[in-house]
């Protein structure tokens, strides 16, 4: 029974993938690209969020220094070689995975708001040390222009002269975030069934029990610290495409952190699907805001969402269903 809904899984996001791609084909308006970047970057930025938010319990407002460096290590490659995309994402996740090790060995041993208030300063000394980086923009900021032959794998990817794959870069870049957020669902759906999962859990209902049975409590949250901080990196990395002006204060924007951490909250922190169905409602309601009213009302209407399911539905939008059921 497993391996079959293994399988459907799998076949699934093999299906989401190709819908994806086959959206880019059919002439779709560029805007609906523009806006699901945003919304599927939620998806991927939440799901990582939720490996030690929601499966260890240690809440996490760091989400913003982890998206800024992968966003800051692709520009720092740019500007050092005109490095393409793909290098940029795998380092950007790699620097930040390795921050994220290095960064919880040293936090993941306070708790609750303690943990909270450190991964939050975080975010806030590595958005300093950007702004005083001129090499990159400094706190002025910095235009990246897409590339002019851009090519994947030696393959015209953008149509320049009627021989690319997708017509545009926003077309590209969107479908390159719907690989990476099916992905990231992936890693987090395998980790909530294998011995990872077992033991973050184990961790989240109490810690102290988990160490006296033998849970390696620290070494598993130095795993997931690395795991999430990585997926929020390749994130970040891509960022720069896709808005084409980056300045310290975009990147290290504290909504993410506050997104990432009401998303998976409204989905359901217990499982892999529950942030993805937070992120795309919530992503979804933002940008729909952005284009009718006002992107300065996106606070709110994350306050009081967030609200509304903490007092109607606390364990999200899943488990409500679940209880019902």
């Amino acid at each position: 029974m497993t391996t079959v809904l293994r399988y459907k899984f799998e076949l699934g996001c093999v299906l989401v993938l190709v819908l994806a791609f086959v959206l880019t084909q059919i002439g779709v308006n560029n805007f609906f690209f523009f806006a699901g970047f945003a919304v599927v970057q939620f998806v991927m930025i939440a799901t990582a969020w939720n490996i030690l938010g929601g499966y260890g319990g240690y809440i996490n407002f760091g989400t913003a220094g982890f998206l800024g460096v992968g966003s800051y290590t692709a520009i720092a490659l740019i500007q050092w070689s005109d490095v393409s995309i793909v290098p940029q994402i795998i380092i950007g996740a790699l620097m930040a995975g390795l921050l994220g090790l290095f960064i919880g060995y040293f936090t993941l041993r306070l708790r609750g708001v303690y943990f909270a208030i450190a991964t939050l300063a975080l975010a806030i000394v590595l958005e300093t040390f950007v702004n005083n980086w001129d090499f990159v923009g400094g706190a002025a900021g910095i235009s990246i222009l897409p590339p002019r032959n851009p090519e994947l794998l030696g393959v015209m990817i953008v149509d320049r002269k009627g021989a690319g794959i997708f017509d545009n870069n926003t077309e590209f870049l969107f479908f390159l975030i719907s690989a990476m957020a099916i992905f990231s669902v992936w890693i987090a759906r395998t980790i909530e069934r294998g011995k990872l999962g077992r033991g973050l859990n184990a961790i989240k209902d109490n810690e102290e029990a988990a160490e006296c049975m033998g849970v390696p409590t620290l070494r598993l949250k130095l795993v997931a610290t690395t795991v999430s901080g990585s997926l929020m990196g390749a994130a970040g990395a891509i960022f720069p495409n896709y808005l084409t002006f980056v300045d310290p204060l975009t990147a290290f924007n504290l909504e993410f952190a506050i997104n990432a951490l009401a998303m998976p909250m409204i989905g359901g922190t217990f499982t892999w699907i529950g942030p993805v169905i937070g992120a795309l409602l919530l992503g979804t309601v933002q940008q729909i805001a952005i284009v009718t009213i006002s992107s300065e009302l996106n606070l709110l209407i994350l306050g009081v969402v967030l609200v509304i399911f903490v007092v109607a539905a606390p364990h999200g939008i899943v488990g409500w269903f679940m209880k019902k059921n």
